[in-house]
């Protein structure tokens, strides 16, 4: 099975952050709890789940912080067709299901597949170019009459 990779409890998550040279702030265990919940998420949707229990945010003061925790490496960052960053919990080798009419992502952990994608990529060569790893987006959308909202 394709790896899942991701600060799975709150002490992983205030280890990575030290070992980083952050402190756990109330904003920041905020925000990674709203990530834990919602697996890949925009900043827009962070800050409505934690208003929607109580919190107080700002939209920008989430996305600084997303993209903070992105660059360190304990999110993965990725831009979605609607134009809009979305953030993943999970760190690891997995491939991604994207929804194009609801803009949600869904992950799919397939080892075989990857090893599939990843083998027949270390025999070619693209001229100019160093292959520096491999992102899976398969792009689908609801095959129900009617479009759920979300995975």
């Amino acid at each position: 099975m394709a790896q899942s990779t991701h600060t799975s409890t709150l002490e992983d998550f205030k280890k990575s952050l030290k070992s980083h040279g952050l402190k756990a702030t109330d904003q920041r265990l905020a925000i990674h709890g709203a990530m834990m919940e919602l697996g890949h998420a925009s900043a827009d949707m962070v800050r409505e789940y934690i208003v929607s229990h109580g919190g107080r945010i700002t939209v920008a003061s989430v996305y600084n912080t997303l993209t903070q925790l992105a660059l360190l490496g304990i999110y993965k960052h990725r831009l979605s067709a609607n134009n809009k960053m979305y953030f993943d919990v999970n760190t690891g080798k997995h491939i991604h299901l994207y929804d194009v009419y609801n803009n949600s992502y869904k992950d799919i952990l397939d080892e075989e597949l990857l090893m599939t994608v990843e083998t027949a990529l270390k025999r070619r060569r693209f001229k100019g170019f160093r292959v520096d790893g491999i992102d899976i987006q398969i792009l689908c959308h609801p095959s129900h009459r009617k479009a759920p909202r979300s995975f």
